[in-house]
């Protein structure tokens, strides 16, 4: 089904952004609405909260094809770049926008499965634009002061959004995650390899368990500390930082269970 655009001057909110966690009908019904959307305007991607909905969902078109991204995180990035961008959020407006060429964006499909994507160019600058919505922001944070200034002249009613209180879109705590699952993987390789090798690895596999566990409780309380120099990271983000190093603890506990079958 189309549905109306969400534009200024609505304010944005982190109500928005809120995880997916039950992938249903009701899920379902809202992607197929954000890609009926898209091709009635002719846009390149769509949030969720573009069309008044609440939660963190993006759907992007790629040539003809459609990306469902849930619960979208661009967990790394590089080379930066200066794009003209227009928004529909604030309609008939263009601005000159710094971003990241290159990035890597961690997911979720319709099905829950987790999923990566290595984007680059438009696609890279598409996929920053629309996961900003999902903090609550637009591309006005991603602007040069002098820049911001001449946009804001543009507006009827001036910019009392307060971008200055909204969250960034992505976080250092973000490197400790990213770094905390490599480690799991390597773990989970080495079992498997020195099971076949008869190599004895599970002293090892102890100390390295141990150096995770401290990467997770790093991850939780600086994620903490850095959630408060923004005064909108609240609840949502607290949710999620707590879900996200719940996750991790489950990942290396079964990651040692299995050590502890092979190895011991």
């Amino acid at each position: 089904m189309i549905k109306e655009l969400v534009k200024y001057p609505t304010p944005l909110s982190l109500e928005y952004g809120i995880d997916v966690r039950t992938f249903d009908e009701k899920l379902f019904s809202l992607i197929d609405d954000l890609k009926d959307t898209i091709n009635e305007n002719n846009l390149d991607g769509l949030s969720a909260f573009q069309i008044g909905n609440y939660f963190n969902v993006v759907v992007v078109k790629d040539n003809d094809n459609f990306i469902e991204l849930i619960n979208p995180r661009v967990i790394s990035q590089n080379s930066t770049i200066v794009t003209k961008e227009s928004t529909t959020y604030f309609f008939g407006k263009e601005a000159e926008v710094k971003r990241f060429e290159n990035i890597t964006v961690v997911y979720q499909d319709r099905t829950g499965q987790s999923r990566s994507l290595n984007a680059s160019g438009k696609l890279a600058v598409v996929l920053q634009r629309k996961i900003d919505y999902t903090f609550g922001a637009t591309f006005i944070l991603k602007m040069s002061e002098h820049e911001r200034a001449r946009f804001e002249r543009t507006l009827d009613n001036g910019l009392d959004i307060g971008y200055d209180d909204y969250c960034p879109t992505t976080f250092q705590r973000d490197k400790i995650l990213f770094f905390t699952n490599m480690v799991v993987l390597v773990m989970f390789l080495a079992t498997i390899i020195s099971f076949f090798l008869k190599y004895p690895m599970w002293d090892y596999m102890l100390y390295a368990s141990g150096g995770v566990s401290l990467l997770n409780f790093i991850y939780l309380f600086y994620g903490l500390y850095e959630g408060k120099k923004y005064t909108s990271c609240v609840s949502c983000q607290l949710g999620n930082l707590i879900g996200t190093t719940a996750i991790s603890f489950v990942r290396l506990s079964i990651v040692m269970l299995i050590a502890f079958f092979l190895l011991k």
